[in-house]
């Protein structure tokens, strides 16, 4: 049920399915932890739900501000990985076969991660 799930995620986002599956896993047990089986509910569609909340938290708390298409993600994490490997910034958009241009336009929209603020930070009492 957690491979099932995490699968649905991995393939519409750009985090590896072993941590989306932990994080399934971990909704799942949660699920179990509060799950009453009387009255004739199935476990199923309740554990379900807690899964998928916990890596939709997961998502919401380590993801992008914004909508970023997949082909910009992969752009962006191989534009990284090339970085890490010592290649010249400026040769990156050559070597992923894109304008200079277009590889800033990138490197903005998948720069800007959502920040999850406390109450402290908040000043709300």
């Amino acid at each position: 049920m957690a491979d099932r799930i995490a699968g649905n995620f991995a393939r519409r986002t750009s985090h590896p399915f072993d941590d989306l599956r932990q994080l399934a896993m971990i909704g799942l047990l949660k699920a179990a932890l509060r799950f009453d089986g009387s009255g004739g509910r199935q476990f199923r569609p309740y554990g379900r739900t807690f899964a998928n909340g916990e890596i939709t938290r997961y998502l919401r708390d380590h993801g992008y501000a914004i909508k970023v298409p997949p082909t910009w993600r992969d752009l962006y994490a191989s534009g990284q990985k090339l970085l890490r490997q010592g290649v010249d910034a400026a040769a990156v958009p050559g070597r992923l076969g894109i304008r200079a241009e277009r590889w800033r336009e990138i490197c903005g929209a998948c720069s800007v991660r959502v920040v999850a603020l406390g109450v402290e930070e908040l000043g709300i009492d």
